[in-house]
């Protein structure tokens, strides 16, 4: 069974070993998990050490006797793989083509290092040659750019990458460093099956890097394919299958996997955000918001993942404290791409849609792949009825994520703007497939249904079903479904619908003219079906209303009252309601 004092070595020692290779990425992933583990109450006391969350997330969903010890319930893991160094790290070539490498001089690096023979060596070579490439593209793109920044630019190096690392491969003198960065050649290049195979080897091999672990989870597009990798059960899997479950749109799954792990990186706040997003897929929004309150307590310039809070609190609408969050990021890091989006959050709930705009433009400038940006923008247009770009904006996020709900759905708003029902039927049920959990793609699909072009009712009915079978907040589906069974003559579903949704409203003390229309219906349909006394408390209900529904509320009263006692209707009127 793994433990926190093995967890806390293996990630030193990755530290170093990473940022040997100039992997910064991955090594502040495992810095970050390192501080996340709970420390030795022997050795730091609370008033020398910064956990001390007294009102954190993680005890509101554990007691503090209820958190497991091990992760996955005490899962037996398998050794730890021991990887073995060379010396040209302490070469004198090799530590100039770092210092090279560093500063982005990748080509000065790759060219220092050309007959250097050592594993290291090899690698940051490789590596430096592959980002020179990159970063020749990312020229290109903006050289050549076309509409919408599309643009055909590659990578150049890549072909000789691919040749120079296979042979390496074949020969089984590659190590895992080399087998991640063969990985992401192979990927690039489209071979997918490969690349897994490939970088499944890596983490086998050498299981701290996140970052290959993250290149593996991009080329699982499905569960079976999730499943297939035969993986060594390393404690760093559990980390993998939770990201991997949340792409997969498994999230309750995600967050049972990343609270498990809370049981030895208690402080993780990446283990925390990462909770966050499972909630806020599952569309908790109350609980994704207290934790990324805490976050900010306990890392007050954090950036990373705070668009996502910012979202929340625009669904909310919550203005002051999106305002505070739009101004705290724009002094922290202006230039990152998650700080626009929260600007331009901000500003869109203000109604500036123009402004908003420029900042999601801005991150897209800063990340042209930044997913977030190109659907948020889209409903943006939407806003401003500017159906073309808005299209152009959602096509761009489907084509660098074709598994992102929100970019169809907005396709499919844009078409049923433009009265192209058809089209837009076809995106929303691919909306509903990604994400068939929410309610509001299921009532969107609904309307589409009931457009007098298809004039679908069935469906549309079908639709309205799954919608209020999935926590329908907007308390849209049970008023139509009664409206259209009623249209359809089917008074007994109406009315069952209608009652349902009284129920609702009475629970939530809403008030409206849902609940007038809900009440007259009631206290017709039961007065034709003969249960007086049940009409009559629809009726009496129905007197504390002013308008027409009142007078019609007497007559009926009055009618019910005749027909019990068989008076007759002149009679009838001497007798008060």
């Amino acid at each position: 069974m793994v433990s926190k004092e093995s967890c806390r070595s293996e990630l030193r020692t990755a530290i170093h070993q990473l940022n040997d290779r100039c992997l910064h990425s991955a090594s502040r992933w495992a810095a970050e998990q390192l501080v996340g583990i709970e420390q030795d109450p022997a050795k730091f006391t609370p008033s020398h050490t910064r956990f001390q969350r007294g009102s954190s997330s993680i005890r509101r969903r554990f007691g503090p006797s209820d958190l497991p010890s091990t992760p996955v319930g005490g899962a037996l893991y398998v050794a730890t793989p021991v990887h073995e160094e060379d010396d040209s790290a302490d070469n004198d070539f090799y530590l100039l083509a770092k210092a090279y490498f560093d500063c982005k001089e990748y080509r000065r690096a790759a060219h220092v290092l050309r007959d250097q023979t050592g594993k290291n060596a090899f690698f940051l070579r490789c590596y430096a040659l592959y980002l020179a490439g990159e970063k020749r593209k990312e020229e290109e793109s903006i050289e050549l750019e076309g509409p919408l920044g599309k643009c055909d630019a590659v990578n150049r190096e890549l072909t000789s990458l691919e040749n120079e690392l296979s042979k390496q491969w074949k020969n089984e003198t590659i190590d895992p460093f080399g087998l991640y960065l063969y990985g992401i050649v192979l990927k690039e290049r489209g071979r997918e099956d490969l690349a897994r195979t490939v970088l499944v080897e890596s983490v086998n091999s050498y299981p701290w890097n996140w970052s290959a672990w993250s290149e593996l989870q991009s080329l699982c597009s499905t569960i079976d394919i999730l499943n297939g990798l035969g993986l060594k059960n390393h404690w760093m899997k559990d980390f993998f299958l939770g990201c991997a479950y949340q792409e997969l749109r498994m999230h309750n799954e995600s967050l049972s996997k990343y609270e498990y792990l809370q049981g030895i990186f208690r402080f993780s706040n990446h283990i925390q955000a990462q909770i966050a997003k499972a909630q806020y897929s599952l569309r908790e929004f109350e609980e994704v918001e207290v934790i990324f309150e805490e976050l900010l307590r306990n890392d007050p310039y954090r950036v990373e993942d705070m668009d996502m809070y910012s979202n929340v609190l625009y669904a909310k609408e919550v203005f002051p404290a999106l305002s505070y969050l739009a101004h705290r990021v724009f002094m922290t890091d202006k230039y990152r791409p998650e700080s626009c989006c929260i600007i331009g959050n901000y500003y869109s709930l203000k109604g500036q849609h123009e402004k908003s705009v420029m900042y999601f433009r801005r991150a897209l400038k800063l990340n042209k792949n930044y997913l977030s940006a190109w659907t948020l923008m889209g409903h943006e247009y939407v806003e401003m009825k500017n159906t073309p770009a808005a299209v152009d904006a959602y096509r761009r996020a489907v084509d660098i994520n074709s598994c992102d709900y929100r970019a169809w759905y907005g396709l499919g708003q844009a078409y049923e703007m433009m009265c192209m029902p058809y089209y837009a039927l076809y995106y929303f049920r691919k909306s509903v497939y990604l994400q068939p959990n929410d309610s509001r793609l299921w009532i969107a699909m609904a309307q589409c249904y009931e457009t007098e072009q298809l004039h679908m009712l069935e469906d549309a009915i079908k639709c309205y079903k799954r919608a209020a079978n999935c926590n329908d907040r907007e308390a849209i589906a049970l008023p139509r479904l009664a409206k259209l069974h009623s249209e359809l003559g089917r008074l007994e579903e109406a009315a069952y619908y209608y009652k349902k949704d009284l129920e609702r409203m009475e629970a939530e003390e809403r008030e409206g003219p849902n609940i007038l229309e809900a009440l007259m219906f009631l206290a017709t349909y039961c007065r034709s079906q003969k249960k007086f006394e049940e009409a009559e408390v629809y009726c009496t209900r129905l007197l504390d209303y002013k308008g027409p529904e009142k007078e019609i509320a007497k007559s009926l009263l009055r009618g019910m009252r005749t027909s019990q006692s068989g008076l007759t209707s002149t009679e009838a009127e001497h007798f008060p309601p």
